[in-house]
């Protein structure tokens, strides 16, 4: 019987805890889990593409628990399809937050599923206490001086302040 591949794709500018819990509950759909981290240059990334996959690798050896061998990280700058049959992923799996995120993945899917109908998109719901999550708002809260530790791990919180200090404007002054 051969093995089930996924890739799981994404920026993970920071991977947050929300991706984390999808990574975890993946490893129960398939055999092997390739965390796909996009290059992406137009999304305006906080961190480098080497950056984003050592962090990305680093989470993973947190929580692999005996599963690191079932979980690859690799960078990709080609269309997600390609990526996916390079691998030989059979799944693409999706974490969805939203009834705001099914739409576009609904789409995206539908795309895929063109390119290749060999290979299936799975969906996963985002685990309730993480459907709030998105790494667009971790930033955000990182580069003002907020606390992002109910978001990211501690490695990845060290991470953004590590990346912002000193770079947030002076608080401004009421006249």
């Amino acid at each position: 019987m051969s093995q089930r591949i996924g890739i799981y794709p994404g920026t993970f500018d920071p991977i947050t805890n929300g991706h984390t819990d999808i990574i975890r509950r993946a490893l129960h759909v398939v055999d092997r889990l390739v965390i796909g981290v996009a290059r992406n240059d137009a999304k305006g990334p906080l961190f480098s593409t080497d950056e984003r996959v050592a962090i990305v690798r680093d989470e993973v050896a947190e929580l692999a628990n005996g599963n690191g061998a079932r979980i690859d990280v690799m960078p990709f700058d080609i269309l997600l399809m390609s990526f996916a049959e390079s691998v030989g992923a059979s799944v693409i799996v999706r974490g969805l937050r939203a009834v705001s995120d099914f739409e576009y993945e609904f789409q995206m899917a539908g795309m895929n599923a063109r390119l290749n109908p060999n290979i299936e998109t799975v969906f996963l719901m985002a685990s309730d206490r993480f459907q709030f999550i998105s790494s667009r708002f971790v930033k955000e809260i990182g580069a003002l001086g907020g606390d992002v530790s109910h978001f990211v791990s501690p490695r990845v919180a060290e991470r953004l302040v590590a990346r912002f200090n000193g770079t947030r404007p002076p608080p401004r002054r009421r006249k």
